[in-house]
């Protein structure tokens, strides 16, 4: 029961931390550019997984349950191949945000769990009926959320709307080498680093980085690499062994909840009661598909 309690916890703190992310990356964008600060904070987030491995390793062998079974193969092909598409959503992701508000970034960006259904479809995958309703749900909150009055939607909305559908194949494709006895650390390490290095490429073709500026979004910086991929991907690790599957996501959801109220609370931002009431048929529409116990519960997310 206790460490049922603990692992809930764990991943309370760790929705808490992926959804003030989306405050850190808003403000950030007021120093430097989307690649800029990707690159920054997501070489920053392989560095801090480097001890967090050495501790597991440790701790493993202490405990006499050395990873003898895991493919270094497999964990490295998989480590490039996540880290290709987490560049391509979280470059979609940080450049809608430079466009929108935290708040709505962070329901947005939730809709990943219902698209991910979807994607299985074309995998051959059965999905429910109800699951159809759950997106339709979704979509409705989306429209009211992010659709403006002459039935336009911003370029931020829909550059978010993208890096949720890539996050949803991001979660699709770690699943895949899941099944191929892969060290999940090892193999989230490797992808930031390999997202790390296309963003810092784009980074020196598309931008122009000055030290300056990178050093005033340094306190954002940090906290995305550290606290958002560093910490929360740390405690989703522990605490998703002690916490049933489908309460595991379903906490881990909230950070949506979390984004919206962080972004009212530390950057003023305010909902309209159309977008409000989108927040909560986007929200419904996540819980809703999480007792459906539909999504794939062990996915690593970079915020």
């Amino acid at each position: 029961m206790i460490k049922n309690f603990k692992g809930s916890l764990m991943l309370l703190i760790t929705s808490l931390i992926w959804g003030t992310a989306f405050v850190a990356q808003s403000e950030g964008m007021n120093y430097v550019e989307p690649f800029t600060y990707n690159a920054m904070r997501t070489l920053l987030g392989g560095v801090v997984l480097i001890p967090v491995i050495i501790l597991f390793r440790f701790l493993d062998k202490r405990n006499g349950k050395e990873k003898t079974d895991c493919s270094l193969k497999n964990t490295v092909i998989g480590g490039i191949c996540c880290g290709i598409i987490l560049f391509i959503a979280s470059s979609f992701q940080q450049s809608g945000i430079a466009q929108t508000t935290a708040g709505k970034a962070g329901f947005v960006t939730a809709l990943y769990i219902v698209i991910v259904p979807l994607i299985g479809i074309f995998l051959h995958k059965k999905m429910p009926l109800r699951m159809w309703l759950f997106i339709a749900i979704a979509l409705a909150g989306f429209w009211l959320l992010c659709i403006k009055q002459d039935i336009g939607i911003s370029s931020g909305d829909l550059l978010v709307f993208f890096g949720a559908i890539f996050f949803a194949v991001h979660i699709t494709v770690i699943d895949h080498f899941n099944e191929k006895n892969t060290d999940g650390v090892l193999m989230s390490c490797i992808q930031f680093f390999t997202a790390g290095l296309l963003m810092l490429i784009c980074m020196f073709i598309f931008e122009k980085p000055a030290v300056s500026n990178i050093v005033g979004a340094g306190g954002t910086i940090l906290y995305a690499g550290i606290m958002s991929c560093g910490v929360a991907y740390t405690l989703q690790i522990l605490g998703q062994k002690h916490t049933n599957p489908t309460l595991a996501t379903m906490l881990m959801s909230l950070e949506s909840v979390f984004a919206a109220l962080s972004g009212w609370l530390i950057l003023g931002e305010k909902l309209s009661t159309k977008e409000f009431f989108g927040c909560v048929l986007i929200f419904a529409a996540v819980i809703l598909a999480q007792l459906a116990g539909t999504d794939n519960t062990k996915h690593q997310k970079l915020k």
